[in-house]
């Protein structure tokens, strides 16, 4: 059957929106209309320069694959730019994307050469396989500079920097990094692996998610290569496995793993895994597994604080060289506490709507482009409602906490009380001070940072404090 422009385009968007964000797909990739298909080049319509400036710094790569896969290895895209006149456009603008080197923008595309110096079907069963010809699989953008650092993820993040700068001769190995979906968990693990390539260049890095680990075996398995899939991992000198919760149901996978991690590890090798839950937590997982994962550091990413979420935001904008107002910034910052993947998603949102109806960033704007992503029925947190919570999560008396006394029991909850209304509220700290018997802005520091320490050192203690934020999400709902 003859290809015209809207069929190959309706089969790139099949492969993009299993690969790219939902919010980020709506946004740049639906109003995108293919307009013409010349041979091996495909013409697409956007809506303004903005949008091709955009689609070429951050999707270039995944365009050009996608769109190989249709037209084969000579394909290349033009874009058409929509213009203030109507139904004028501008002269097409033509990016050649064939023959470059690619970008790593996702471990989930559905090729993965590791060897990019030779074209083979099979990327492990090459004679003489050079370790410098293994492409690390990283993206380039997930850095340390670009992570911030916070009570939620220090811990981790440190720990990773250790890595980087020792791989292999530390004590962390395994470092196992686990948190909930959109903590930031492979952005760290990739910055480490970025970051021991500009440190140790002849180290050889990889980067693989457990599925994709998993596939490959199976395809190896098929063509009787199991062997040749175990060499090949064995000769990477920092291994880093994404989601190894999904090993649960892949028993000879990790039978296959089982045999790469000791390799690796008696031979000095790093490993570095992400997970969704602690080790002890992971259900289907072998046993010699769980107790190999455990001889190393587990350390886990919370969600971030307000505080944090402020500081990803302004790094954000600061990188793309892009402006906001700052109660705009506080707007997003509040109401996207879910997660980082969530709070990027909304911010490039805005950004979108901005250009696309040639409209300043403004609080309005915000919460209108916001809807999508807060529940209209959340309500403002009040300092009052969080010490209802905690006095009865402790089962406290209200008015011990405006008392001056030295009771362990009572101090705590008073100094939890000050460290989640600063959190989840907007208030200055003398007011949050003046609801707890007049006292002054230094005393709620003071209380802030000492609930700071205590969970870094008080296993149950910070159990406690990340409950207490459950309950206040929940009673904003």
């Amino acid at each position: 059957m003859e290809k015209n422009a809207n069929l190959v385009w309706t089969n790139c968007l099949s492969i993009i929106k299993d690969i790219v964000e939902w919010q980020h797909f709506k946004t740049w990739f639906e109003p995108i209309k293919p307009v013409a298909l010349k041979e091996k080049i495909l013409v697409i319509q956007v809506p303004s320069q903005f949008f091709y400036e955009y689609l070429e710094e951050h999707y270039v790569n995944l365009l050009a694959k996608t769109l190989k896969r249709e037209l084969g290895k000579d394909a290349q895209l033009e874009y058409r730019i929509m213009v203030d006149g109507g139904n004028n456009y501008n002269k097409p603008v033509t990016v050649d994307v064939a023959g470059h080197g690619y970008k790593s923008f996702s471990n989930n595309e559905m090729d993965f050469p590791l060897v990019v110096n030779t074209p083979v079907k099979n990327p492990f069963v090459i004679p003489g396989l050079k370790k410098m010809h293994i492409d690390p699989q990283l993206n380039p953008i997930y850095t340390f500079d670009a992570y911030v650092e916070g009570d939620c993820n220090r811990v981790a993040r440190r720990a990773g920097k250790t890595v980087a700068e020792k791989p292999g001769a530390n004590s962390f190995n395994p470092l196992v990094i686990y948190g909930g979906v959109g903590f930031g968990k492979t952005h760290l693990a990739q910055a480490i692996g970025n970051d021991v390539k500009r440190l140790h260049p002849n180290k050889v890095v990889l980067y693989v998610s457990s599925e994709k680990f998993i596939n490959q075996f199976v395809d190896h398995s098929r063509n009787n290569a199991i062997n040749d899939f175990i060499h090949f991992y064995q000769l990477i000198d920092v291994l880093i496995i994404d989601d190894v919760q999904f090993f649960n149901k892949a028993e000879k996978s990790q039978d296959a793993f089982f045999a790469i991690f000791n390799h690796l590890h008696q031979s000095g090798k790093q490993l570095v895994l992400t997970s969704d839950k602690p080790p002890k937590d992971l259900e289907g997982v072998q046993e010699r597994l769980l107790s190999r994962f455990r001889w190393g550091l587990s350390a886990d990413i919370q969600m971030p604080d307000y505080e944090t979420r402020i500081e990803i935001l302004e790094r954000k904008m600061k990188n793309d060289g892009l402006e906001m107002p700052s109660e705009v910034v506080k707007y997003i910052a509040y109401n996207i506490n879910n997660n980082v993947r969530e709070l990027e998603g909304a911010l490039i949102s805005l950004l979108a709507q901005s250009s696309l109806n040639r409209r300043e960033i403004d609080l309005e704007l915000a919460k209108k482009v916001l809807r999508n992503f807060v529940k209209s029925s959340s309500k403002e947190i009040t300092i009052d409602t969080i010490q209802k919570l905690v006095c009865d999560y402790f089962d406290v008396a209200y008015d011990k906490l405006l008392q001056k006394t030295r009771k362990r029991e009572i101090v705590q909850a008073r100094q939890i009380t000050m460290y989640l209304a600063k959190a989840f509220t907007k208030n200055s700290l003398k007011t949050i001070g003046e609801h707890f018997g007049g006292r002054d802005h230094t005393t709620v520091i003071h209380s802030c940072q000492t609930v700071k320490d205590l969970m870094d050192t008080d296993g149950v203690f910070r159990d406690n404090v990340m409950e207490l934020q459950q309950k206040v999400q929940l009673a904003s709902l």
